[in-house]
């Protein structure tokens, strides 16, 4: 069942689809950012930052993820990202009942949670929270986590679904594209929480 427009999938309808073949080798798409420095795609980029694997990426099952006794949802997010790794701790630090589990997009893991959403496995360009029935990516993955931390969070990301969803991932993919470039990458190209 897809809802808001396409933005949340139910796992039982991505086992019926058929299996999608891994992404065609891309060349690097080169924009113009600040100063007239050209970056590569985020997709190009993380194909090249895993060694673009020649085997395609099996989807998860509830069974990896999801036990009875852990339902909690997934946060993936770029490991790599200085930003990403800091909405991790500031999530952490204001999730003190620890409901929120964090994986990064370019673990094997994240590439399988990736794909059970269906998006390409290849994807860093967008969090995602998986639940145990639906995925959330862009804003909605952004107002949906802000549910699970303390006040005044979840109101915050009551009033701000107020907002059209076009001008939420409008905002969101500005920031996310040029995330690097403003906040960098790791040092280390290895992520802080796994």
């Amino acid at each position: 069942m897809a809802t808001m427009a396409g933005r949340c999938y139910s796992p039982s309808v991505l086992r019926l689809q058929p299996q999608l073949s891994p992404p065609p080798q891309l060349k690097p798409a080169v924009g113009r950012g600040r100063g007239g420095r050209g970056r590569q795609s985020l997709r190009v980029a993380a194909s090249a930052a895993s060694g673009a694997a020649a085997e395609p990426v099996k989807a998860a099952t509830d069974a990896e993820f999801f036990q009875p006794s852990d339902t909690r949802p997934i946060m993936l997010f770029d490991g790599v990202c200085n930003l990403c790794n800091g909405g991790v701790r500031f999530v952490r630090e204001r999730d003190p009942g620890r409901s929120i589990r964090y994986i990064p997009l370019q673990s094997e893991s994240g590439r399988k949670l990736l794909r059970r959403s269906g998006r390409s496995p290849d994807d860093i360009s967008s969090v995602v929270l998986v639940e145990k029935d639906r995925s959330y990516i862009k804003s909605d993955a952004v107002l949906r986590i802000m549910e699970y931390l303390n006040l005044p969070f979840p109101q915050l990301a009551a009033f701000l679904n107020i907002a059209p969803l076009f001008l939420r991932d409008f905002a969101y993919d500005n920031v996310a594209n040029n995330r690097y470039l403003v906040f960098g990458r790791s040092e280390s190209e290895a992520c802080e929480i796994l």
